[in-house]
């Protein structure tokens, strides 16, 4: 059977819906037939359903995690960055971005939801911009070691967080005590404030205030060389690098608590900036087991002599995992002491969101040898990590 031009050309275009079985029945069957006809079309059919083949409905429509970092790495290869962040600063960085992705996407009825902020002391429920108004007065604390005005100026001095759980001391010194008469406002006063002085704004408005603020911490710590400018958040003086990689922390599992009320997926931190704030949770600890415990000696050896130096060893499992000696008795692990009374196993992001009270230490999934007690006593420090 012969074709003419006309009807060749026409069979020919439906080649492209053919492979995909895209065409009508009766359509379908007139290209089959006419590939048996003419060896061309045949050539190029065959060349279509194999590519066909490769595509797979199966296949994720999100790209991987990794494609932004990967993206950023070319960009910045093929043209470095004017003003390169700092690698303390860049969880933070990083966190504040893929949060503000999530709020540009919400709509006026999701800007109302209540999210859940779960703490060692209570629970908050906050709409997204609240939550915004809380990271924003708590970020603000890192304004004057960097030059910047604090959002919640003019607060009174009138509370102290002394009660709170100190942070680390990193390589800059040691953590520093609240003065014992009192101090300035709070981290949670800071944020009912600016709550208070934002209640009438839109949310867009509360979103804008926040970016800004994170856009020129980020700006700001690009200047610095070390990161040791102390930080002072009422309840402990930190290294400006610990301040920025506690921020992004809060800013993570805030985020994720906003996500949770939205129904919106939220990806946990990258392995690296990941790793970063189970160290610095690690090095937070011994801080939390001192609150946690009365004053008491050390347990004795069976002689009745005090054990000195013991220690907890906490393999954290999964990206961004490692292993950490955690202190019992002290703030630094004792160098005459190597084996340790206890070790524990857990996933790392369970043991972030422990620290951030998201968990509950007596259900969580641990591997436990030696010393159990022991073990118990650090999970529950652990949640005394969390603040409001």
């Amino acid at each position: 059977m012969s074709v003419d031009g006309a009807q060749h050309e026409a069979l020919r275009s439906l080649l492209g819906a053919w492979a995909l079985d895209a065409c009508p029945r009766r359509e379908a069957a007139e290209v089959a037939q006419h590939l048996t006809l003419c060896p061309e079309c045949a050539e190029e059919a065959a060349r279509l359903r194999d590519a066909a083949a490769r595509l797979s409905a199966d296949d994720p429509l999100d790209p991987p995690g990794s494609l932004r970092q990967q993206v950023l790495d070319w960009c910045l290869a093929r043209r470095p960055a004017g003003l390169p962040v700092p690698a303390w600063a860049a969880p933070y960085a990083t966190e504040t971005a893929k949060l503000d992705a999530l709020l540009r996407d919400l709509g006026p009825e999701e800007w109302q939801e209540v999210a859940e902020l779960p703490w060692h002391g209570g629970l908050q429920r906050w709409r997204p911009a609240e939550v915004l108004c809380h990271l924003t007065a708590v970020d603000g604390l890192l304004a004057p070691a960097l030059g910047l005005p604090d959002p919640v100026a003019g607060a009174a001095e009138t509370a102290s967080a002394a009660d709170l759980v100190p942070l680390p001391s990193g390589p800059a010194g040691p953590a520093q005590a609240p003065p014992q008469d009192g101090g300035r406002l709070g981290v949670l006063e800071r944020s009912e404030r600016l709550m208070a002085d934002r209640a009438g704004y839109e949310p867009s408005a509360v979103r804008s205030m926040w970016r800004r603020q994170s856009h020129a911490l980020v700006r700001s710590a690009a200047l610095k060389a070390d990161g040791a400018a102390p930080v002072d958040f009422g309840f402990a003086t930190v290294p400006l690098r610990d301040a920025f990689l506690d921020r992004a922390f809060e800013c993570w599992i805030h985020g994720d608590d906003i996500a949770r009320a939205v129904d919106y997926p939220y990806p946990p931190p990258v392995p690296k900036h990941l790793r970063s704030m189970i160290d610095l949770a690690a090095r937070m600890l011994p801080f939390a087991l001192a609150a946690l415990r009365r004053p008491e000696p050390p347990p004795a050896e069976a002689g009745g002599s005090p054990v000195p130096g013991r220690v907890v060893r906490m393999v954290a499992d999964g990206p961004g995992g490692g292993e950490w000696l955690i202190p019992l008795d002290g703030l630094e692990s004792p160098p005459g002491r190597a084996d340790p009374v206890a070790s524990m196993v857990l996933d790392g992001l369970d043991f972030c969101r422990l620290a951030a009270a998201h968990h509950d230490p007596d259900h969580l999934m641990v591997g436990e040898f030696g010393d159990r007690a022991a073990i118990r006593e650090v999970l529950r420090a652990t949640l005394l990590l969390s603040r409001p």
